[in-house]
């Protein structure tokens, strides 16, 4: 009998210890066990796109954030939710990975990843690692090489999206520790970079809340960012930014005007919106941008070309009654450094009538084969989108 209520008693903790503060983080033993290819849990036949494109499954992986991809094919995945940077190989050519690796684990928040000259970036909330000659240790990772280590360690917006410019220098977000504040350290709200050895740090724009994803445009070079929108403003204020980089030391408005004309109620009357750079494209409230990419895929339609992708997480900060925005991928056609069109590309991944969503992109990224890789942390996914004409 005592040893029938042990048993009890540890299945009841197992079961209470398996399930995360965080609904939206999927719990990692539990998705690790499944298969690469495996559909549990996913509505791929929700998924509505454009007439000529399919979606399947690359990979799945637990709470599958940024992604950075080798010429050879290998994948790495982040995981912000948990403590891993994974890798992923396809090594038969069937466009699915079936082959699966640990490349670090008891990091804090590892969200960033990039790849550059045979080594693996990762960035945790304060330090930033760097793993030499990675893709010829796959099952056996090198020690890292620590590169820096007094970013800020706030973890309010602390995570960070990273990536080599075209320039060769790496891009570093600092987020701002709050929803809304002010802060005497320049660092804060902005986009730091430095050269790839973490030499040469300098802050390359600010007033920037919180970006999880920037780019390049192909042909002019400019970086193009998101960032997502404060919070407590009402249901549809402000809207999220897709924002262009035209020159180093610009001001995106951040803390003082969101959205390039809504005054902040504590901050804003400090200085004119006129004073910062407007947004590019402002994007639907609280849609929550993360990943964005032009595309460069010489397998979509040639009407696709240049075109912004951008991976929209989802909203938290809504009324339950008017409904989430965002959980989807969006597309942003931009002429002469702005907008002009902001339209839907792959929608289905939040069920309207329940307002409930089984999957939030968080990054995207073209292959050599020209499709789109999506990454997913809520069902820990890794989509592959394709044009099937």
């Amino acid at each position: 009998m005592n040893r029938l209520l042990v048993l009890l008693f540890a299945f009841i903790l197992f079961a209470c210890s398996s399930k995360q503060a965080d609904s939206d983080i999927s719990d990692e033993e539990a998705v690790d066990e499944i298969s690469l290819a495996s559909l549990e849990g996913l509505n791929l036949d929700q998924i509505q796109l454009p007439d000529g494109f399919k979606i399947e499954v690359f990979a799945r992986v637990n709470n599958a954030r940024a992604m950075a991809l080798t010429e050879n094919g290998t994948l790495f995945v982040s995981n912000r939710g948990g403590d891993k940077v994974y890798a992923l190989k396809d090594t038969d050519g069937d466009w699915k990975a079936d082959e699966r690796y640990v490349i670090a684990s008891g990091m804090r928040m590892p969200n960033g990843v990039a790849f550059k000259d045979g080594s693996l970036y990762v960035a945790e909330v304060s330090k930033l690692w760097r793993f030499d000659n990675i893709e010829s240790s796959l099952d056996n990772p090198p020690n890292p090489v620590k590169i820096y280590a007094d970013y800020p360690t706030d973890g309010h917006h602390g995570w960070k999206y990273i990536a080599f410019g075209p320039d060769g220098k790496l891009y570093v977000p600092v987020g701002a520790p709050c929803n809304i504040c002010e802060s005497k350290n320049e660092m804060y709200a902005s986009i730091t970079r430095m050269n790839p050895d973490g030499s040469e740090r300098e802050v390359y724009v600010h007033g920037v809340r919180n970006t999880v994803g920037f780019t390049w445009h192909p042909e002019t070079g400019e970086m193009w960012f998101t960032d997502n929108g404060r919070d407590w403003l009402g249901n549809d204020s402000p809207s999220c930014e897709l924002n262009r980089v035209s020159e180093q030391g610009q001001h995106f408005g951040y803390p003082y005007c969101h959205a390039g004309d809504v005054k902040d109620p504590e901050f804003g009357g400090k200085y004119p919106c006129s004073d910062f750079e407007p947004p590019a494209q402002n994007l639907e409230p609280h849609v929550a941008p993360l990943g964005v990419k032009f595309c460069t895929s010489e397998a979509f339609p040639s009407e696709y070309k240049n075109k912004i992708f951008i991976a929209e997480h989802g909203s938290w900060n809504r009324d339950a009654d008017v409904g989430h925005t965002g959980h989807k991928i969006t597309m942003v056609t931009e002429e002469n450094g702005q907008g002009v069109a902001y339209e839907d590309f792959a929608v289905g991944f939040l069920n309207k009538t329940t307002n409930t969503a089984w999957a939030r992109p968080v990054d995207l990224i073209f292959a050599k084969d020209g499709s789109m890789l999506v990454s997913d942390d809520l069902a820990g996914t890794i989509f592959r989108i394709t044009y099937t004409n």
